[in-house]
């Protein structure tokens, strides 16, 4: 019988040797610089079942293949400059026991820094999450980390403990006794075994990759992402700072008279987003792997090992993400989407196709440099493109942007580049698409739709005021303001109540896309449960007869709406709002 061939073997380590290992710089931890996702009462539990001698789940590395003198860029003054195990898998765990012990705060998932407090009773060995009234308890230590970060003698910190407790209750000579051995224990959990299971270094990223995404730690499934952001902490540090660096300022509004700032209304981009940017910009690949092999040192042509290669490679890497990280681009990008007709990330259906989209905008700009004014109409064109027919939001979109990326890689300068997005463009929305293919889409009740959100963009192009008012749909649409009651409401043209009584009871298609319009708050209140038979002449006697029809024009909306069989005005609405969407993108050619 032939024995199966494996790709690990067996490692047994003690907690100890872990934190030791991590403080030289030998196994390489990132998770103290990224947002820590675990919560305090999971590393309470963590800490009872170590406590208790429970088996806390084995540990994944994988052994680094890194050429001996391979230099990496900014892990500081730590012992071994390139760490020689990667952790795959248990990096909550490492990350939960290394702040801790070594008392090192967090940061949350709003790249707010965070101290993880665990409180210990020695009476009974119980763990808690530190709160006031535990900081008030003299029978708990409040703070653990300071047993460890205290560098005193554990017979010392016990002693200490003990006096200060007869200060405050009387203890008996047995309580003593339980309160010494418990703290002991706790004090031995430096001891506590670990089993790791090493990938051997000959294993190829593609491989790990495979086996990390397989994993189910916590019942969180690991995906790519986490992954490449670990390689990227180990092999150049500072880029994984700056892209947390740049997130976490996008997700704070700037106080008055402090620069610039990546705040926007539209996105608050993750590290691995912005990497995505990066990696289309230096490589020309949409594709997540293809980053394993720029920081691992490969040759993205030859797939071959290349230790002198790879400075080459980190060097395009970081001069483009040097651009992706510009403030000047990433605002001058966002307008091109305001100037779409989109006005929030309220109308992006898809981050993705909102990166991807950048991705294009910086290499118009810095590769073949177009006239930003140019620029902005041309990616204006291409986002409501790839918005209105999910091109990076269904199916493969990694496959589509290396298809899209390989094409424009024909691109020699400004021209060309616009002539083969525009291409790519009418390709993608011919004739047939605004007749048959758009309406038969609009069949659809799904709330978050990006055909409902492209019209709402064209609504904003065609300068459409809101149905029943003279107010302007991009006015109100506005994320500057900040109401205590939002300015629109999507409206049921029929409204629910009565179509349910009168037998239309699938929801699909009470809320179907072309049963909305949006109206402000105070029309929908006063319009309640009516049908249109009754409010619409109500609301007819504010306008003029040009004025109605402009807003049925703009509001899709066929003659005589109101008495039309509820289908039938679907049918006619969809074709219409097509229209409407086809219009406003033609503003932006």
């Amino acid at each position: 019988m032939t024995a199966i061939g494996v790709c690990f073997k067996k490692v047994d380590l003690t907690l100890g040797d872990l934190l030791t290992y991590i403080d030289i710089g030998d196994v390489g931890l990132p998770d103290i610089q990224r947002p820590f996702v675990w919560s305090n009462a999971k590393i309470r539990d963590l800490f009872d079942s170590m406590y208790r001698g429970f088996p806390v789940g084995y540990l994944l590395l994988w052994r680094n293949a890194t050429a001996p003198g391979a230099r990496q860029i900014g892990l500081g003054a730590k012992e071994h400059r390139v760490p020689s195990l990667l952790i795959v898998d248990g990096q909550q765990r490492l990350t939960s026991l290394y702040a801790v012990f070594r008392g090192r705060r967090v940061l949350d998932e709003d790249y707010r820094e965070r101290q993880i407090e665990i409180a210990f009773r020695p009476r009974d060995g119980r763990f808690e999450v530190t709160d006031a009234a535990i900081r008030k308890n003299p029978e708990f230590i409040p703070n653990i980390s300071e047993l460890w970060a205290s560098g005193k003698a554990s017979y010392t910190l016990t002693k200490a403990f003990l006096k200060a407790l007869r200060e405050r209750t009387p203890l008996t000579d047995e309580d003593e006794e339980a309160i010494a051995h418990n703290l002991d224990r706790l004090f031995d959990l430096q001891k506590y075994p670990f089993t790791a299971l090493e990938i051997a270094e000959t294993v190829a990223e593609e491989q790990v990759a495979d086996i990390f995404v397989r994993i189910n730690s916590e019942g969180k499934k690991l995906n790519q992402a986490d992954f490449l952001l670990t390689l990227q902490s180990v092999f150049w540090e500072e880029g994984r700072v700056a892209l947390e660096e740049f997130s976490r300022r996008s997700r704070i509004p700037p106080a008055p008279g402090t620069g610039p700032s990546p705040f926007n209304h539209f996105i608050q981009p993750d590290p691995d987003q912005l990497l995505r940017a990066g990696v289309a910009l230096a490589f020309n690949r949409g594709r997540l792997k293809a980053v394993y092999q720029v920081l691992r040192g490969k040759d993205l042509e030859t797939d071959s090992y290349d230790p002198a290669k790879r400075e080459v490679q980190f060097d395009r890497l970081k001069a483009a993400q040097a651009e992706v990280l510009d403030l000047t681009h990433w605002h001058q990008f966002l307008h091109a989407l305001v100037g779409a007709g989109f006005r929030s990330g309220d109308m992006i259906s898809s981050e993705l196709a909102l990166i991807y989209a950048y991705s294009f905008y910086l290499i118009g700009r810095t590769r073949h440099h177009v006239p930003d004014v140019a620029l902005q109409k041309l990616i204006g064109r291409w986002f409501f493109m790839i918005a209105l027919t999910s091109r990076y939001s269904s199916g493969s979109p990694e496959t589509n942007m290396d298809s899209d990326l390989n094409k424009l890689a024909a691109a020699t300068d400004a021209a060309s580049f616009c002539a083969l997005l525009d291409t790519l463009v009418a390709e993608s929305l011919p004739p047939d698409f605004w007749r048959v293919t758009l309406p038969a889409e609009l069949d659809t009740s799904s709330p978050t739709s990006p055909l409902h959100h492209a019209y709402y963009a064209a609504l904003n192009k065609l300068g459409a005021p809101v149905l029943f008012s003279d107010k302007k749909v991009s006015e109100l649409l506005d994320p500057a303001l900040k109401l205590k009651k939002k300015a629109l409401e999507k409206h049921h043209l029929f409204p629910k109540a009565w179509l349910l009584a009168n037998g239309v009871t699938d929801y699909k298609r009470i809320n179907q896309v072309a049963n909305f319009a949006l109206l402000e708050w105070p029309d929908n209140v006063e319009i309640s449960d009516d049908p249109p038979s009754v409010y619409v002449p109500m609301m007819r006697a504010r306008f003029d007869d040009e004025e109605w029809e402009l807003l049925h024009t703009l509001h899709a909306l066929p003659p005589s709406w109101e008495s039309m069989p509820y289908d039938t005005f679907l049918v006619e609405r969809r074709r219409l709002i097509a229209d409407v969407i086809r219009r406003g993108f033609e503003t932006l050619t």
